[in-house]
Order: C-alpha cells, then sequence, then structure tokens
C-alpha cells in the first residue's frame, strides 16, 4: 500500500484532482461555518448580481447563491459517497461470488451484470425515480442498482486472479472453509481495483444526481447544483452566474473524482511500479 500511495503523491494529476476534492470536503464540512448564511433564507434582492454582500449574486428568490453552493456540495458528495460504497459493496459480492464459486453461478451471475449493463442508465434513472418519487435515499438506491455491474466484472477478475496464488492454495491444505479463505484472505488482496473504481462511480453518481435535479426530479426540500443550474436556464441572459458557478462546479468536480480515479488505478497497479 506505501508503495501505491508514493505512486499516488507523485503523479501530478493525482496531486491536483485529489486537492480539488480535498477543496470540495473542507468546503462541504466547514463552509457553514466560515460562510454562516442560510441558503434557504429569502430576500427581496432578486437576481442580484455578485457584489461584496453576496460574493456569487442570488437567485430568482433572492437566496445567497454562495451558499446554495455550499449546500449543494454537501448533498454532492453525500450522494456521491454513498452511491459510491453500495455500489462497491455489492459489485465486490456478487463478483466474489462469481470468480470464487465458478460455473453456472459465475455465468449466471455474469449474464445478469450484462442485462444491467446494456440498459440505458440515465433514462431508466429517470423512469425510476418518476414512478417511485424523488428524494436522495431513491436517488442512491438507483444510482447503486445501475452501477454494480462494471464493479462486479472488475472485482471478478481480480478474485480469479488471486484465487490461484500459493497461499490461497496452501490454505485450502490447511482446510480452512472455502467462505474463510474467500472473505478472509481473497477478498482483502483482491480489493484494490474496485476501490479505484469507485472514485469513478462518485464522479457518476454526482453527475446522475446533478441531471435529475436539472430535470425537477429531485426533492423539493434540498438545494444541489443541478437544481441551481435549472433554475439558471431560466434567466441564462439576465443572471449569467446563476449558470456559469453551479455548472463550473459540476463540470470541475466530476472531472477531478474521474481523473482521480485514472491517477488510483494507476498507483494500485503493481506493473507500474518504480
Amino acid at each position: 500500500m506505501y508503495p501505491a500511495l508514493r505512486r499516488m503523491f507523485t503523479n501530478p494529476v493525482g496531486i491536483v484532482s485529489g486537492a480539488v476534492v480535498l477543496l470540495l470536503a473542507l468546503a462541504a464540512v466547514a463552509g457553514p461555518t466560515l460562510y454562516p448564511v442560510d441558503p434557504f433564507a429569502l430576500s427581496v434582492e432578486v437576481n442580484a448580481a455578485p457584489s461584496w454582500l453576496h460574493p456569487l449574486g442570488t437567485d430568482d428568490l433572492g437566496r445567497d447563491v454562495l451558499a446554495g453552493m455550499i449546500e449543494g456540495a454537501k448533498i454532492s458528495l453525500f450522494v456521491g459517497i454513498s452511491a459510491a460504497l453500495a455500489t462497491t459493496v455489492i459489485g465486490v459480492l456478487v463478483g466474489a461470488v462469481a470468480g470464487y464459486v465458478g460455473g453456472r453461478v459465475d455465468a449466471a451471475l455474469m449474464r445478469l451484470s450484462e442485462f444491467f449493463q446494456v440498459m440505458p442508465t440515465f433514462i431508466l434513472a429517470v423512469l425510476i425515480v418518476s414512478l417511485i418519487g424523488p428524494g436522495l435515499t431513491r436517488v442512491i438506491i438507483v444510482i447503486a442498482v445501475l452501477s454494480w455491474p462494471q464493479t462486479a466484472r472488475v472485482a471478478r477478475g481480480e478474485i480469479m486472479r488471486v484465487s490461484q496464488l500459493d497461499y490461497v492454495d496452501a490454505a485450502r491444505c490447511m482446510g480452512i472453509p472455502g467462505w474463510r479463505i474467500l472473505y478472509g484472505e481473497v477478498i482483502p488482496n483482491a480489493i484494490a481495483p474496485a476501490l479505484a473504481l469507485a472514485s469513478l462511480i462518485m464522479a457518476q453518481a454526482i453527475l446522475l444526481e446533478a441531471s435529475l435535479s436539472f430535470l425537477g426530479l429531485a426533492s423539493p426540500d434540498i438545494i444541489s447544483w443541478g437544481r441551481i443550474l435549472s433554475v439558471a436556464q431560466q434567466y441564462l441572459f439576465t443572471a449569467w452566474w446563476l449558470s456559469v458557478f453551479s455548472g463550473m462546479a459540476i463540470f470541475i468536480t466530476v472531472l477531478a473524482f474521474n481523473l482521480l480515479g485514472d491517477a488510483l488505478a494507476d498507483a494500485l497497479n503493481p506493473r507500474h511500479a518504480h
């Protein structure tokens, strides 16, 4: 793990993307303390341009955009982390069973994953959320259900590789039950690629949540970047700050998580060791 971390921190892309993600996390955690403005508070200053009083301006209801962006960072991180965690758990468990047991179980689980992979994720997410109603928990569940196949296939390949190593054969010869070998020896040594993939899943989850919010399929009780961007389209030429800042936040965050995932995958690849 330490060589992987060393490779990670010597990769310029990994350093920059990691710094952006860290700043986003700090903004979500410490932002409300450093900028104690209620993002839901209304005022008569409707669509006011950026100023000292409102650094990023106000929206159509007079709400402070910077406070809304900080609240949106919390929502995006919550959705991204929760969806990535749920997806990784489901994908690793399915991939572990498929790769370790093999045979018909492997074939059935892989056919199931292929079924989910060929389905149009965004359209299906829109349909499901439209039917069951908006809500962060529901959005996270939808993302996890639609995203696990990629993690499962990666985990399966790594599980199959690790299962053939000498120390696993030695454990079998010692009479250790198969399930203990799988969860105690194989999965811990095969989970690294799935963890690297989790960063990419976070990017997908944040983008999907923003897209659903943009279409008005998010809960009206929350403020997210996608919701701010949805409102901004009505004032594209009269209140440019609404679309510019929320759009840049989504773009930079998704790009940072994608680049961080690539850097993690490169760092955890033993063939790239120096």
